[in-house]
């Protein structure tokens, strides 16, 4: 293979790749193992990403350890021009050391998301889509969350706060920039497990509705909230944003979840919103955001296997939207640097618990969260991508916002921190369970 490579004129490249025969292609660390010649197949029948997503998953593609797949993950840029020389003496040297098996498409590993051709963004595509990602098992992700059951950026005090207490401090900064305030009505779009609004009952004294795609997801969070004595407050419904007609609500809450309404539907999306926000009414959108202007291919890692029908859009585009509503916008904050600390956690959590994991979801999962999670990591680290917490207003009555970010921040002006301080500042687990 070497030889091959050689002759070829290919610059060596930046890894090594260790062969299921036992013999190595040497480019120095890290070091690629491959263990099946069906990776070559999965390269040469959908070359580019997906062939490699393919290969990983299936585990014909695989790595020693964590820190060779972070190293491998940090040569994504990492270009090698070939031309069709190139490409057919590459064939032959494959050919040769793989065998005519590689003619032959291999299967595509069965959590691959079909691709759709029709129907973007429709109530059941879109339905079928959230599934894929969050049916998987409550039981998988409570491993990697923790006790929070919250999936979206922690917020952290400092990088060595625990995932708990930064989660803790996600939800109280969102309430606080809500200024939620006892007796009132909180809707939370794309609401998870529940965490959200079990912490701004039981601490600021609101009721609510939680509204969410997964089955899964609202039957956890219903038990839950009985178990917690709140199901004559909170309601968890399995329905699409788009249906729900019973509003005003005071503060709305969308966490996470506007990555899955789509580009073209985001005036349709803070149309909505607005229709069900009281006049005078918060919301505040937490959603991951582009730093370029490229948008990515569909034959994607992400696309198919993570998030299908998923798309980013810059921030400018979704506070446009929102104005276009007839919303205001308040306060923009960029959490960026908060996101890479709440995945190696996560990452963490999962490298902790993998035999369970694999027991509970199969290891063609956990490899999809293992490389998802810690690609993640990266593309907030190196700016290709962010998350904004935007805060609007609808401005037909008075918000009841401060005079400055400082006291916006600060729970000293809102009547619901005087209800949290009045639970005691119990920790968050004492409350939740």
């Amino acid at each position: 293979m070497q030889d091959a490579l050689n002759a070829a004129g290919i610059p060596e490249l930046p890894v090594t790749l260790r062969f299921w025969d036992g013999s190595v292609l040497d480019g120095g660390a890290p070091v690629i193992e491959v263990r099946d010649p069906a990776a070559f197949a999965h390269i040469l029948h959908a070359p580019g990403q997906l062939g490699l997503a393919r290969a990983w998953v299936s585990g014909a593609l695989d790595v020693e350890d964590v820190g060779d797949l972070e190293a491998i993950l940090r040569l994504r840029s990492f270009k090698v021009e070939l031309t069709p020389r190139h490409v057919a003496r590459l064939f032959a040297a494959a050919l040769e050391i793989a065998g005519p098996a590689i003619l032959k498409r291999p299967p595509v590993p069965e959590i691959e998301a079909p691709r759709r051709r029709r129907g973007l963004h429709s109530l059941a595509r879109d339905k079928a889509a959230i599934r894929h990602h969050y049916d998987v098992s409550n039981a998988f992700y409570a491993l990697i969350l923790g006790p929070s059951m919250v999936y979206s950026c922690a917020y952290f005090a400092e990088p060595g706060d625990s995932l708990q207490d930064a989660q803790t401090r996600k939800l109280d900064l969102i309430c606080r920039k809500l200024r939620l305030t006892p007796g009132e009505r909180l809707l939370d779009i794309g609401c998870g497990w529940g965490s959200l609004l079990i912490h701004a009952a039981q601490r600021y004294g609101v009721g609510g509705v939680g509204v969410t795609l997964s089955a899964e997801q609202a039957a956890y969070a219903r038990q839950r909230i009985a178990r917690l004595g709140l199901a004559d407050r909170i309601e968890i419904r399995v329905q699409d944003y788009r249906e729900l007609t019973d509003g005003p609500f005071e503060k709305i809450a969308s966490v996470g979840m506007y990555e899955h309404v789509g580009r073209g539907e985001l005036d349709h999306y803070a149309g909505q919103v607005h229709r069900l926000l009281a006049p005078g009414g918060l919301f505040l959108n937490h959603g991951i955001a582009r730093l370029h202007s490229e948008v990515p291919s569909k034959n994607t890692f992400i696309y198919r296997y993570v998030f299908p029908d998923g798309e980013l859009s810059p921030v400018t585009d979704v506070m446009s939207s929102l104005q276009k509503a007839g919303l205001e916008v308040r306060d923009v904050e960029s959490l960026r640097e908060h996101y890479p600390l709440t995945l190696r956690a996560w990452v963490a959590n999962l490298a902790a618990h993998s035999e369970q994991a694999v027991a509970e979801v199969g290891a063609e999962r956990e490899r999809v969260w293992r490389m998802y999670m810690l690609g993640s990591a990266l593309g907030f680290e190196d700016g290709d991508v962010t998350v904004y917490q935007v805060l609007t207003t609808r401005p037909d009555a008075p918000h009841g916002l401060p005079l400055t970010r400082t006291q916006l921040l600060s729970d000293a002006g809102c009547e619901g921190g005087r209800v949290r301080r009045r639970l005691g500042g119990l920790p968050y687990g004492a409350l939740t369970g």
